[in-house]
């Protein structure tokens, strides 16, 4: 099964506008909100420092996956 070009298009915007979309979560380095994209870098950037043992555990900040959610 294929999309046709309009129906993708229509899907990559919409992931865009999620993607860019803000939520309430604190950022690293200053502020209480950022965009999802953000967001996802930050918790990869976080996780790499548990795998690497800079850090002893990681807690998901993210929204969608624990139960102590600010959105």
């Amino acid at each position: 099964m294929y999309l046709n070009k309009v129906l993708a298009k229509d899907i990559m915007n919409k992931l865009n506008s999620f993607f860019e979309s803000i939520v309430k979560v604190p950022r690293i380095k200053h502020g209480n909100r950022q965009t999802v994209e953000t967001l996802i870098n930050e918790e990869a950037l976080l996780f790499a420092k548990c795998l690497r043992n800079e850090k002893q555990t990681w807690i998901p900040r993210t929204p969608f996956l624990t139960s102590r959610s600010t959105i």
